[in-house]
């Protein structure tokens, strides 16, 4: 029995390991139903993305409307949008539910193996019209520092949250180095970390989609943003410490059930 419905927006990974399926699996992982609203179709496997391709605009519409005429979603989570004209009919589409249904935003830019995934003209439409309405905002290092135009992690992450108020930004530390795999939660100009040990190994497909859709569904289930972000950090680990390391050729899948 669900008691909590949650939505992704987000692309189709057809190696099941991110995106669209990686967001369902972790909703599943933790009790709450979930649907889909598909913006982009990638061909990807555990070796890399071969070729994207965005949704039409309209149709993106039609999926949205057609989930929000039925269902009473308890949080939202946005992935890969593609292009600024997906962003604008995302951002439209959730514009009356701001303040109401909290929306998770991860800003997909870059695959892990080096495919953009979001076009260069959509990264100020992101900022300006979905991150206003975000109860948080998921960037990794990289993302960041194309959000900001900073080098440095630290006032790059301050500045992101100064430029956002009530927005809360999360930094992930995963593209960092060193024994520990830290992350940042920002809000308004202050910090709040959240360490784990650095887990070795290639089986990292997905994590970012994991953990943005782990703290989606704790939302959904009640929680507050910082303990969302703790209870979903945890998940994170555990999925990287339990990878299956059989499935696939190249950076395979996290685990979704621990």
């Amino acid at each position: 029995m669900y008691e909590k419905l949650a939505l992704t927006v987000a692309g189709s990974d057809s190696g099941g390991g991110a995106g669209v399926q990686a967001d369902l699996k972790t909703f599943e992982a933790h009790g709450v139903y979930g649907a889909s609203v598909v913006t982009a179709l990638t061909a990807q496997n555990t070796l890399g993305v071969k070729s994207s391709m965005p949704v039409p605009p309209d149709f993106v519409r039609l999926q949205l409307e057609a989930v929000f005429e039925d269902f009473p979603f308890a949080a939202i989570k946005t992935g890969m949008l593609a292009d600024k004209s997906i962003v604008a009919v995302v951002a439209d589409a959730l514009q009356a539910l701001s303040g109401c249904v909290p929306l998770v935003v991860d800003p997909v830019m870059v695959s892990t193996s080096g495919h953009r995934l979001l076009e260069d003209s959509a990264v100020e439409a992101l900022k300006e019209q979905l991150f206003p309405l975000a109860a948080v905002v998921t960037p990794n290092l990289p993302e960041l520092f194309v959000l900001t135009g900073f080098s440095d992690p630290t006032a790059a992450g301050k500045h992101l949250s100064q430029n956002f108020p009530n927005v809360y930004v999360l930094v992930k530390g995963g593209h960092d180095h060193g024994p520990e795999c830290t992350d940042v939660l920002w809000l308004d100009g202050q910090s709040r970390s959240f360490s784990f040990p650095r887990v070795e190994t290639t089986h990292t497909h997905g994590t970012g989609c994991t953990l943005s859709a782990a703290i989606c569904a704790r939302l959904a289930l009640g929680d507050d943003v910082p303990t969302a972000v703790e209870k979903a950090k945890v998940f994170a680990y555990h999925a990287l410490v339990h990878a299956p390391v059989h499935i696939g050729k190249g950076r395979g899948p996290v685990a979704w059930r621990h």
